[in-house]
């Protein structure tokens, strides 16, 4: 018998165990964002009186992202994971939620299909060790006062209200940001955030290719001889093109999709995003 229940901090430790069961990269500290920043929109599943999937939502206004969703190997192929994400939407439906998008990976693309979602963009993991080397870039870099103008340009690229996730993160790191301004303006941001295998790069926006280049430069500096991962949407040609330039290699590609109204976003000034979890 399957049941569903709200998600606690207790749930954490079962969160890692099904994460590292699938070879992704959270750490304790993602489990604890999606639970701070969605406490009533995160779940899980039990086979029997046994906890064996999870799925977090976090609502952005009119957007919300579903993620997370993990099932133990011995508990798949009985309907769980479509039985969570069912869950999830109709949450998400109670919230008023006008758009829900996900990052699907191939195993995961027919169960969302089959619940009504499209696809709408490809995006693709890249992975290698970070190097630093001669840069001709110019642009300075600044560290954010507290993130309101990055997360602003965040909104207008992204066509979602990110701004607790974005300003959550960056007080966990303060030190992982870095923006790029035009005068006053910002016109690109980049963040760092830890991984259990890797630290992933992004998220990270830039309305030009300079921009773009200089935040990406300065990730890397920071995670010289250390593993990355980047998620990079395959319809930015240049951050694709700078990331063949650091000898990055493909992981795994992801389809993003929706299910609700379209979002209007510009995906070729998404440099990098936060993940798969996080859009």
């Amino acid at each position: 018998m399957i049941q569903l229940r709200r998600m606690t901090i207790d749930d954490v430790s079962l969160g890692m165990r099904l994460k590292e069961q699938a070879g992704w990269n959270q750490i304790e500290a993602d489990w604890r964002r999606f639970l701070a920043l969605e406490p009533d929109g995160c779940f899980v599943a039990e086979l029997d009186g046994k906890p064996v999937a999870t799925t977090t939502t976090c609502v952005f206004g009119s957007v919300a992202w579903i993620a997370m969703v993990l099932v133990d190997k011995p508990a798949r192929h009985q309907g769980i994971a479509t039985r969570l994400v069912e869950h999830a939407v109709q949450f998400l439906e109670g919230r008023a939620v006008q758009t829900v998008r996900l990052d699907a990976t191939p195993l995961g693309r027919p169960v969302y299909e089959r619940l009504g979602f499209v696809a709408e963009c490809d995006l693709v993991r890249l992975q290698g060790t970070a190097s630093t080397s001669r840069s001709d870039q110019t642009i300075a870099l600044n560290v954010p006062d507290d993130f309101s103008a990055a997360a602003e340009l965040d909104r207008q690229i992204t066509g979602t209200d990110r701004h607790r996730l974005l300003k959550a993160m960056f007080r966990e790191q303060p030190d992982a940001a870095r923006a790029v301004l035009d005068g006053s303006r910002t016109i690109g941001y980049a963040m760092l955030r830890a991984g259990s295998q890797a630290t992933q790069v992004g998220p990270a926006a830039a309305l030009t290719t300079d921009a773009g280049c200089a935040l990406m430069d300065w990730a890397f500096q920071q995670c010289d001889g250390q593993s990355v991962f980047v998620d990079v949407p395959c319809d930015n040609q240049p951050a694709i093109d700078w990331a063949n330039g650091k000898g990055l290699e493909t992981q795994r590609p992801f389809t993003r999709m929706y299910r609700g109204r379209p979002v209007q976003d510009q995906v070729v000034h998404l440099w990098a995003s936060s993940g798969p979890e996080k859009g």
